[in-house]
């Protein structure tokens, strides 16, 4: 079994747009939450989101190849970028060798409500233009960034909710652990429009702490009234150790666990037994203990039965001595199909900087979160050598990846 790596690292997100802006507000507890004015005369519930411009592509790629691209893609697109440059993959080799592309994300609803609209307005589909059904469909990150960079491995859109971000790096890893790829572009996107919120909003799940939006989002605080969505989008390479020592790539950390459920029972309601059941596998997978761990980047979402659940999860695999946790959800919202990639590279910042980010906003502990160590402010200083990151989502779906640095 081959040993996976990672080699390069992307973000573009709301609390900043590549690692080094990401890295100090991860450092500072800075919050990328706002209100939006549109969403409440559209009539949300709560206007509360992450708040992210689009990038600006023009001069970058060609008409021809931004007009099939929905939001999320132009976000995935800036990040991989970013990724591929850490990681020492150029044009060239990218013609030369097999690259693969997994890539979480379950929806594009702005361009989907966009095309209705138009259809309706102008009772002529031919009027919808040439770039609508590639920018429509779930799959619209892969196929366009598999275009762009001219990729010939594997080429494949994982749809798994909150946790499709996470099961994407969690299926590249095994692919290349099992030798069927060497390289393999991972990540994660989300539009942040209103239009792919507003039947969430409906579902009463947001926060409606609208007037003061930087402390709306309060993961495991027993004060807290719902999640802030949020998006942008997170890329990692992943590598064959033989392939990155053999090509002088960087070698930034190792990816040694990934661990899987689904909770076969409420759709949207989590329980206790289905996130456990992942921790465990993954621990197994990597075959390190409970006690290996140095830092748990948690799902919280700031939902109250989420989290309450999640923190009797890991207070059943670790016992009454956790390691430190945060939810880097407390700054960013929730990043919905992007957050279980992009919380590997918060995490990966923290062992890298030394350091765990504050879950912000922690202020009041409920039963179950006062037996966790959650880290209310920063902790400098502070040694990471293996941490877990948790993603769980719609339906039941669980994941869990365990990241180990190269020493």
């Amino acid at each position: 079994m081959n040993r996976v790596v990672i080699t390069g690292m992307g973000i573009y997100s709301t609390i900043g747009k590549n690692i080094e802006e990401v890295k100090n507000s991860l450092y500072i507890g800075k919050s990328g939450i706002g209100f939006d004015p549109e969403r409440k005369a559209l009539g949300f519930r709560s206007a509360l989101t992450g708040i992210l411009e689009l990038p600006n592509l023009k001069g970058e790629l060609k008409r021809r190849q931004r007009v099939g691209m929905a939001e999320e893609g132009e976000y995935a697109y800036v990040a991989t970028v970013e990724a591929l440059k850490q990681a020492k993959i150029d044009d060239e080799f990218l013609d030369k060798f097999d690259v693969g592309i997994l890539y979480g994300n379950d929806s594009s609803a702005k361009p989907v409500v966009e095309a209705n609209d138009l259809l309706m307005e102008k009772k002529d589909t031919t009027l919808l233009g040439s770039g609508a059904i590639f920018q429509s469909m779930n799959s619209t990150i892969t196929m366009n960034l598999s275009t762009i960079f001219r990729l010939r491995g594997i080429n494949l859109t994982v749809s798994a909710a909150c946790a499709s971000g996470s099961h994407a790096i969690g299926m590249g890893y095994y692919l290349i652990k099992s030798g069927l790829q060497d390289i393999i572009i991972c990540g994660g996107g989300q539009e942040i429009n209103y239009h792919s919120m507003a039947s969430f909003d409906g579902l009463s799940a947001f926060s409606t702490r609208e007037h003061e939006p930087q402390k709306a989002c309060r993961p495991f605080d027993r004060d807290r009234d719902g999640l802030v969505p949020s998006g942008g989008a997170a890329t990692v390479i992943l590598e064959s150790y033989e392939s990155a020592v053999r090509r002088g790539a960087p070698i930034l950390a190792e990816v040694i666990g990934y661990g899987f459920s689904s909770n076969g029972d409420h759709i949207s309601v989590p329980n206790i037994e289905g996130p456990a059941k992942s921790l465990e596998m993954a621990l197994r997978d990597a075959n390190v203990k409970p006690s290996d761990i140095d830092y748990i980047n948690a799902h919280a979402t700031a939902t109250p039965v989420g989290d309450l659940n999640e923190a009797q999860a890991i207070s059943k695999v670790f016992g009454a001595k956790t390691p430190y946790i945060s939810s880097t959800k407390s700054m960013t919202g929730h990043e919905m199909w992007m957050g279980g990639a992009s919380e590997i590279i918060y995490s990966m910042l923290m062992m890298q900087n030394s350091f765990v980010a504050p879950n912000i906003n922690f202020e009041n502990p409920d039963e179950f979160s006062a037996k966790l160590n959650i880290a209310a402010e920063t902790i400098k200083n502070h040694n990471i050598d293996i941490f877990l990151s948790n993603s769980f989502g719609f339906g039941g779906t669980n994941s869990t990846i365990i990241v180990k640095k190269i020493k």
